[in-house]
């Protein structure tokens, strides 16, 4: 029988220890909150964040120089009557997760609000709600905007490896860069894309 413990994973403290000192207690607040969600939810790292685990991927937090960031894997799947869920930023928002960019305790929801949007996606897992199949998109579908080809004439690394996605995971980055809003956006996003791509990555990494 696995005890409070066992639950706990070390490197969730070592991550808490090197994150910054605004975070820190936090980082803390968050996790103690997921595990008085349920007990019984597993800790672990991935991509090098810490992870939530209830019968498969929960949610998880992560920190960054002026803020931090907590997201559901099932987020389009979890009841939010009061709307307290944000787009990520992989999806166009301000944050990598769904509560937007955290910097103070106070912009979390309260802990009653949290813990119901935790249970549910421990609920989700529970009855063994999937997120909706992706769309088949073949190559027909793919059209590299010019700025994109230019930078991978600059990077043949990166280009070797967005050649070897399949139609769904270049279209992912493709919609990511036409959907900038200003060319300031665009540009930004064009460089975190060469970078990921660089490294084999493909748009949604840090949620597979």
């Amino acid at each position: 029988m696995k005890t409070k413990d066992n639950f706990r994973d070390p490197r969730i403290d070592a991550y808490i220890e090197k994150a910054q000192p605004f975070a820190q207690p936090i980082l803390k607040y968050i996790r103690e909150l997921v595990h008085q969600a349920n007990p019984n939810i597993e800790e672990t790292i991935k991509w090098g964040f810490p992870a939530f685990e209830y019968k498969g991927p929960m949610c998880s937090m992560a920190s960054f120089k002026q803020h931090l960031a907590f997201g559901f894997w099932k987020s389009e799947l979890i009841r939010d009557p009061k709307g307290i869920l944000q787009e990520s930023k992989i999806n166009g928002g301000s944050a990598m997760g769904h509560l937007g960019k955290i910097t103070q305790l106070t912009d979390l929801p309260s802990d009653k609000i949290l813990i119901k949007l935790i249970r549910d996606a421990i609920r989700l897992n529970d009855e063994g709600i999937k997120l909706p199949s992706k769309p088949k998109i073949s190559k027909k579908d793919i059209t590299l905007p010019d700025y994109l080809l230019n930078a991978f004439s600059k990077n043949k690394k990166a280009q070797k490896f967005f050649n070897e996605f399949s139609p769904y995971n270049k279209k992912e980055y493709i919609e990511w860069l036409e959907g900038a809003k200003t060319e300031k956006t665009r540009i930004s996003r064009l460089e975190t894309a060469i970078e990921w791509i660089g490294e084999g990555k493909i748009r949604n990494w840090k949620y597979v």
